[in-house]
């Protein structure tokens, strides 16, 4: 099993050498590949270092297995016959393909055997926000069919990369120093500011980010349900969380909620008000899980429910989401 990553500088790609060394991935080999800024880099995988190749169009993917890409839509366009080319699986973390109706788009805890048909060799990797919400949804949905969703999502820096985690702590450092403060990586100054945009707008006044969670939910479930999201960057350094609505073709009990939440793959319940046990991002860096709280009927809504989430975003909202699809794959024997 030969296993190459694209992209491995940024802060997805530093996650997947960590993933796949705590989940042990079953590799013989391990390439990794940047632009020409990053060739030359050495990272260490398991005991073991490895150089950064220069990504060019070649045959270096020829005895690639799985290919791991997060260096954005623009690259991932640019190398996907390349890195398709003899057979390579693509699971790419950029948008690129992911509205491509020959290209599936899977969470695995959802939809784990749409990976099985992939006529263009990809695999699209959801939106961040979009995994963690249906990772939630799926076991409510078993209960009763999900009609419609509302949800404001609390987006850390993380979102927007390893820089802008950097630009985040040192625009602290800046405000508490009385320095003029450093803005690159966000519209506006984020530390002590909340921005209630995220991606660009589009023509109906929705970002993009917000019109992904609209789409990809639908595709992912198999779903007519509709979502209406707003999206906000927070100034929390790593893990989103969501404030979610639903509305259920039939009510659903705040006791059925919790057990199917409970017993949900890839979920944690952490939901205990009284002592106030709730999911904090804060405190939910670097777990693999999603946790869920503040479980109600919603009041606006006789079949609704309303609770908050939390999951790290550059683990469960990318890398480990794309590994657990190779995972599965592999499992299923549905690789070259």
């Amino acid at each position: 099993m030969r296993v190459a990553i694209v992209g491995t500088s940024g802060a997805v790609g530093q996650e997947f050498l960590r993933v796949l060394a705590e989940r042990n991935f079953p590799l013989d080999d391990l390439v990794l590949f940047g632009s020409s800024r990053s060739a030359g880099s050495v990272y260490e995988f398991k005991g073991k270092k490895y150089t950064v190749k220069e990504l060019k169009h070649n045959d270096d993917f020829k005895d690639i297995d799985i290919a791991f890409t997060s260096a954005g839509a623009s690259i991932s366009k640019e190398f996907a016959a390349d890195i398709t080319k003899y057979g390579a699986v693509m699971i790419d973390n950029s948008s690129a393909f992911r509205m491509d109706p020959e290209v599936p788009l899977v969470v695995p805890e959802c939809n784990a055997a749409d990976a099985l048909n992939r006529p263009k060799g990809i695999i699209a990797n959801p939106n961040c926000t979009t995994i963690m919400m249906v990772v939630v949804l799926q076991p409510l949905e078993k209960l009763s069919h999900i009609k419609r969703i509302h949800v404001a999502s609390y987006q850390a820096a993380s979102g927007a990369g390893a820089a802008a985690m950097a630009e985040l702590e040192q625009q602290y450092r800046e405000v508490l120093d009385n320095k003029p403060v450093t803005v690159n990586k966000f519209a506006y100054q984020l530390a002590y500011n909340v921005i209630p945009q995220i991606d660009v707008f589009t023509d109906n006044g929705y970002t993009k980010e917000e019109m992904k969670m609209f789409n990809e939910t639908k595709k992912i479930m198999h779903s007519d349900v509709n979502c209406s999201a707003m999206c906000v960057r927070v100034p929390s350094l790593r893990s989103h969380s969501e404030a979610l609505w639903i509305e259920t073709e039939k009510p659903i009990s705040i006791e059925e909620a919790r057990q199917a939440i409970e017993t949900g793959e890839g979920l944690q319940l952490l939901d205990d008000p009284a002592n106030k046990k709730y999911p904090m991002p804060l405190f939910l860096a670097g777990k693999d899980d999603v946790y869920v709280g503040r479980i109600r009927k919603d009041l606006s809504c006789e079949n609704g429910l309303t609770l908050w989430l939390v999951g790290d975003q550059i683990k469960k909202g990318a890398a480990l989401n794309a590994v657990q699809i190779a995972e599965y794959l592999i499992k299923v024997g549905n690789v070259k």
